[in-house]
């Protein structure tokens, strides 16, 4: 898998634009492109970005071979002065984006390319593809971290995930989202994320009886003893052989039983009895995990019906998002430049939703002086905003409702990452990326973070592009008259 080269991996039509761009000699024309998403899956009030490593190491490794070149000739749709600048392409654009692991709301930008139209061009869709699918696992694993308020989440959807990439990286944009580990031995090899898993009911059954079972594995692994108690009937054998295992086996040799784990039935219930049984054994330290395709609805409910758990394994419906299994993130010209001069472009729709916001922009996210982030607020590129005066925040579709902020601490969201095609940005680690993570979602407020009927995190508009925006729709719409 890491000898792969990727640069391939595009939608056919940026070749035929980038081709189209050649020939008509305007490829190194400068142009402004935004990603950006228009809805937060599963109506939630956030989600969250990743990929952003990714989208850089596939942009450091971007060439075209010879072998691509012949089969690109091979298509004969190309310009041999295309294959050419194909031969000796180099990447020179600018990219500016939102730090991994950053809550992000719908239409403003996660990422910026300013560079050769034809170079934003050809990177389009591997930009898009790792973006919205590291988003799109991160902002569930949020959602379901969330949820558990407090318990930890284990990741264990290797093998129902769509393929291994989707498995390694769900793996990491979890674990970005606050899953403490992953049962795919892999991520823990390649990006020291702690790969965590004990035994399967194969295990058990393999042997004569459940206790032999127990107490194989209890033998091989005295330090790390969680025991699987529902392969035949979890209340009136399982969780009592692993009890006694802890007796017989573990308690003889100074250890003690870490842990046991349910993967089926009431799982409330269960856990309730199992707690119970296990604190009349005094094994008040040994915990309880559950498994058995869970989200974040089922843990909130286990919780409120007062389940006695201490860790969640979830897989399917982590790894694969399964209730809103697409992100829907676009990348969008917004600007192009003419005689040295980036003039905005903008895309109109019937759909409201799908009309963009034009030119080259930056995102702030305005702090309270109470650590809240307040509102996020989109402005041309070159727009400065003054914390010492008062600011007039405003609905981008409703502008009469607005409110005076004061004693705000407003921070740019995009930041440099390549710059004249080189890259500026110090990489941080997953345990740094985790960081901001918290820190940052730490920072909303609860009612934008509840799973029904969240509270709308603001996007709004500076005065300047807002003007700007509306006077673009109307000269537009005037054209059409």
């Amino acid at each position: 898998m890491n000898n792969r080269k990727l640069t391939m991996l595009m939608d056919f039509y940026e070749l035929t634009m980038a081709n189209g761009y050649f020939v008509d000699k305007k490829h190194l024309e400068i142009a402004v492109f935004d990603v950006f998403f228009r809805s937060v899956p599963d109506r939630g009030g956030y989600a969250i970005f990743a990929g952003l490593e990714q989208v850089i190491e596939y942009i450091q490794e971007l060439s075209f071979s010879e072998e691509e070149i012949a089969f690109l000739r091979s298509k004969k749709m190309f310009s041999d002065g295309f294959l050419d600048y194909l031969r000796n392409f180099t990447f020179t654009s600018d990219i500016y984006a939102m730090k991994e692991g950053t809550p992000i709301f719908p239409h403003e930008p996660i990422l910026v390319v300013k560079g050769p139209i034809i170079e934003c061009q050809l990177i389009e869709t591997m930009v898009l593809l790792t973006i919205n699918h590291q988003s799109l696992i991160a902002t569930k694993a949020a959602r379901i971290v969330n949820a558990a308020d407090g318990r930890a989440v284990l990741e264990f959807g290797a093998r129902r995930a769509h393929g291994y990439d989707a498995s390694i990286y769900g793996a990491r944009a979890a674990y970005i989202a606050g899953v403490i580990g992953s049962s795919n031995t892999y991520v823990d090899y390649k990006y020291q994320i702690p790969a965590i898993g004990t035994m399967a009911h194969s295990y058990v059954q393999s042997f004569p009886t459940e206790y032999e079972a127990f107490k194989s594995y209890a033998e091989a692994y005295p330090n790390d003893c969680v025991l699987l108690v529902d392969t035949y009937n979890t209340l009136k054998q399982g969780i009592p052989n692993a009890i006694q295992i802890h007796h017989d086996i573990l308690a003889p040799m100074g250890k003690h039983l870490k842990g046991i784990r349910l993967d089926s039935g009431d799982l409330t219930y269960l856990s309730i009895e199992a707690r119970r049984m296990l604190d009349e054994a005094g094994l008040y330290d040994t915990q309880i995990t559950v498994s058995n395709s869970l989200d974040e609805y089922l843990i909130k409910e286990l919780i409120h019906q007062g389940a006695r758990i201490d860790a969640f394994g979830v897989g399917e419906r982590l790894v694969t998002a399964r209730s809103e299994a697409v992100f829907g993130g676009v990348f969008k010209l917004s600007a192009i430049e003419v005689d040295h001069t980036l003039v905005p472009k903008i895309k109109i729709s019937e759909n409201v939703q799908k009309t963009t916001t034009p030119g080259f922009k930056q995102v702030y996210r305005f702090y309270g002086d109470h650590g809240k982030a307040i509102a996020d607020v989109m402005t041309l590129f070159d727009e400065v905003i003054d914390e010492k005066i008062p600011y007039r925040l405003f609905h981008p579709d409703y502008p009469w409702k607005s409110q005076m902020v004061e004693n705000f601490t407003a921070v740019p969201m995009l930041i440099p990452i390549f710059t004249k095609g080189k890259l500026v940005y110090e990489l941080p680690n997953l345990t740094q990326i985790r960081a901001h993570h918290r820190k940052e979602l730490h920072a909303l407020w609860p009612e934008v973070l509840r799973l029904e009927n969240p509270h709308q995190y603001y996007v709004d508009l500076s005065q300047k592009l807002w003007d700007l925006k509306q006077a673009m729709i109307m000269k537009y719409r005037r054209n059409e008259g």
